[in-house]
C-alpha cells in the first residue's frame, strides 16, 4: 500500500498555485539539471529555430509557410491554399484533434513538456534569463521579500526590460507566420498611421506575450488551456506519463545513521517539489498541473544517485507498468485511433494529390432561353467563374470541343490574377443546324498558354418550336 501517501485526495480539489482564499501562491521552481533537462534544450533550440528561421525561408518568392487568417490566405510549403480549400482545412483539424488523443493515450502529456510553445517560452527563455539576473529559487524568494533597494530596482527592471524585448521579438515572429516577413518589415518601415492596422496587431501580439511570461506563467496551463483538463478522459491505465514508483518508494523516510529502518527509497527530500514548474507534489499521482516537463525525474535520480539507490524511482511510466511491471503501449483504444488517423490522413493525402491549381465553372445563365442572332444561329448566355490558385497569371482561353460555333465574353475578364477569381459572362454562338434537340451536351476546352487545362461539361438550350394554331 502507499503508506505514506496522503490518505485524502484533498489537493485534487483545488490548483497547487491558488489558495483556498482564491489567492494566488507564486511559484519559486528550483534550477532544473539532468539529461532530461539537457535533451529538453536541445529540443527548444531546434522549435525556435523552426519559429524564427521560417518566416525568412522563401521559394520562388514568396512564403515557405504563411497563415493569413484574415486575408483568407494560407502558403503551405510554397503550395498555397485559399477559401475553395476550406475542406481540407476542416479535415486536417479533425485530424489534428485525433492525433492529439491517440498521441495523449500513449504518451500522456510529452507534447506538454517538450513541444508546447507555452512550457518552451517560459522554461527555456524566460526562466534561464530569471535565474541568470536574480539567481535561484532562495535568492528569487529573497528579493521579492526585501525592500525596494538599489539593487532590487535595478535587477527587476533589468529583468522586465529584456522580458519586454523578448516578447516584443517573439510577437514579431509569430505575426510575421501569419502576414510574413515582408508585413513586418513594412510595420518597422513605414509610419505607422500607414500601417496602423498590422501595428496594433503587433503590439498586441507582445503585450500578451509579455503578460503571460513575466506575470501569468504556469496559470496558463492551469486556469486557460483545457488540454490538462481533458486529460481525464483521454488517458488510461496505460498511458505514459510520469509517474512516481510508490510501490518502491514507500514507505518514504529520512535515511538515519547507524538506524535499521524498514524504508523505501524515497528519502522525502522533497527536490521533485521544488523543482516542479507548477508547484505539485508528483508522489501524489497524476494531477492536472502536471506539464511532464521532467524536472522531477531529473531531481530525483540525481538523489537516488547520491544515495546509492536504483534511478528510476520517478519516471515515464503507466500506472498498470507500476502496478504489473509491464510496460503495454497499443491498446484496443490506441489501434482504434491509428487506424482512424491512418485512414483520414490518407483522404486527405488524396484530396492533396488530385488538388487542382485551377476550379472552372460555367453555367447557363438561369432563367433565359436561347437568343436568335444573325445568320441563322443561336446563342445562350453562361456565367462563368475561374479561380486561379496559383502565384502566376492565367490568361484563360476557352473554345467548343467538338461542335462548329463560337465563344464571346460580354463581361468580366478571362485573364485572372494569381489567388484570385474571375467571374463574368459569356455568350455561346452556334449555327441552328447544329441544335437538334431541345437541351444538347456541350463542352467547353479552357486552355492558358495553349495547354488544355479543364474541360467543362453543360447544356445548350436550343430553339422552342410552336406549333401553329389551326384556323
Amino acid at each position: 500500500m502507499e503508506n505514506n501517501r496522503k490518505d485524502t485526495e484533498e489537493f485534487r480539489d483545488h490548483l497547487s498555485t491558488v489558495t483556498e482564499e482564491g489567492k494566488r501562491v507564486w511559484v519559486y521552481p528550483k534550477k532544473p539539471k539532468g539529461k532530461f533537462y539537457n535533451a529538453r534544450e536541445i529540443v527548444a533550440v531546434l522549435l525556435l529555430a523552426i519559429l524564427f528561421g521560417t518566416p525568412f525561408i522563401k521559394i520562388n518568392g514568396h512564403p515557405l509557410i504563411l497563415l493569413d487568417i484574415l486575408d483568407r490566405k494560407f502558403i503551405l510549403f510554397g503550395v498555397p491554399f485559399g477559401p475553395q480549400d476550406f475542406h481540407l482545412f476542416v479535415l486536417t483539424i479533425i485530424g489534428l484533434v485525433i492525433s492529439v488523443f491517440l498521441f495523449t493515450v500513449v504518451y500522456g502529456r510529452i507534447w506538454c513538456g517538450w513541444a508546447c510553445p507555452q512550457t518552451i517560452f517560459m522554461e527555456m527563455l524566460f526562466r534561464k534569463i530569471e535565474y541568470w539576473i536574480e539567481g535561484d529559487a532562495n535568492k528569487q524568494r529573497a528579493l521579492n521579500k526585501a525592500p525596494w533597494t538599489g539593487e532590487k530596482i535595478f535587477k527587476k527592471g533589468f529583468k522586465h526590460i529584456i522580458f519586454g524585448i523578448l516578447a516584443f521579438l517573439i510577437g514579431n515572429a509569430l505575426l510575421a507566420w501569419v502576414i510574413g516577413i515582408d508585413g513586418v518589415y513594412e510595420i518597422a518601415s513605414k509610419p505607422i498611421s500607414s500601417v496602423m492596422g498590422k501595428f496594433t496587431a503587433m503590439i498586441i501580439f507582445s503585450g500578451i506575450i509579455y503578460f503571460f511570461y513575466a506575470y501569468f506563467r504556469e496559470q496558463v496551463c492551469t486556469l486557460i488551456c483545457p488540454y490538462g483538463r481533458l486529460q481525464g478522459v483521454m488517458l488510461d491505465q496505460n498511458s505514459l506519463v510520469i509517474t512516481y514508483d510508490y510501490k518502491r518508494g514507500e514507505p518514504r523516510g529520512r535515511i538515519k545513521k547507524d538506524v535499521e529502518q524498514n524504508l523505501g527509497d524515497c528519502i522525502d527530500c522533497r527536490l521533485c517539489v521544488d523543482v516542479c514548474p507548477t508547484g505539485i507534489d508528483i508522489r501524489n499521482g497524476t494531477q492536472l498541473e502536471c506539464v511532464n516537463c521532467t524536472a522531477c525525474i531529473d531531481a530525483c535520480d540525481a538523489v537516488m544517485t547520491k544515495v546509492k539507490r536504483p534511478v528510476g524511482l520517478i519516471r515515464y511510466a503507466s500506472k498498470n507498468e507500476i502496478e504489473t511491471g509491464k510496460r503495454k503501449i497499443f491498446t484496443p483504444k490506441a489501434i482504434g485511433y491509428t487506424v482512424i488517423l491512418a485512414l483520414l490522413f490518407g483522404l486527405i493525402f488524396f484530396l492533396l494529390s488530385t488538388r487542382s491549381n485551377f476550379e472552372l465553372s460555367i453555367v447557363r445563365t438561369a432563367g433565359l432561353l436561347s437568343q436568335q442572332q444573325p445568320g441563322n444561329k443561336i446563342s445562350n448566355l453562361y456565367d462563368f467563374d475561374i479561380i486561379n490558385k496559383t502565384f502566376d497569371d492565367l490568361p484563360a482561353e476557352l473554345e467548343l470541343v467538338g461542335r462548329k460555333g463560337e465563344i464571346k465574353v460580354v463581361s468580366g475578364n478571362l485573364n485572372v490574377k494569381p489567388q484570385s477569381i474571375a467571374k463574368g459572362k459569356l455568350l455561346v454562338i452556334l449555327p441552328e443546324a447544329e441544335v437538334k434537340q431541345l437541351s444538347s451536351s456541350i463542352q467547353i476546352a479552357v486552355k492558358t498558354k495553349g495547354k488544355v487545362i479543364d474541360i467543362i461539361k453543360t447544356n445548350f438550350l436550343g430553339k422552342i418550336k410552336r406549333n401553329k394554331r389551326k384556323k
